[in-house]
């Protein structure tokens, strides 16, 4: 299964992260860092988003402002593709003010807490479980 991570530029660590534990369990794994400079980077996401099966969004306070993480949010939520195979994670969201900005479909599915900072090998490992369910 070839699984999609969305995020935002401050979680690029995090991305990385996530990716690499998600490759070691054995799945096909695509971030934007793997966007070449002079390559169409529009084009680039749309093939890979396409060509995906699930997606892991990285929601922080900044992605939920960003144009193209609400996009690739959209897309996968309209997809038949990614039925029941987005995996919300929010990561440092815990203010009133921001939890609302959340969208609101993301309450009827299973949403992984993460911390900002700190330990976060809890909610990687739960990533990779709730993939495994929907694989």
């Amino acid at each position: 299964m070839k699984v999609f991570i969305s995020h935002s530029h401050e979680t690029k660590d995090l991305a990385r992260r996530v990716g690499e534990a998600l490759r070691l369990k054995g799945w096909d794994v695509w971030n934007d860092e793997m966007i070449l400079p002079g390559q169409n980077w529009a084009e680039e996401i749309a093939r890979e988003l396409n060509e995906s099966e699930a997606m892991v969004v990285l929601l922080t306070p900044h992605a939920l402002e960003s144009t193209t993480v609400r996009r690739e949010i959209d897309f996968a939520l309209t997809n038949k593709s990614f039925n029941k195979r987005l995996i919300p994670v929010l990561v440092g969201i815990d203010e009133p003010e921001t939890v609302e900005k959340v969208p609101w479909i993301f309450r009827h599915l299973n949403v992984i807490n993460l911390s900002a900072f700190g330990r976060q090998e809890e909610g990687i490992q739960r990533i990779m479980q709730a993939l495994q369910a929907v694989a």
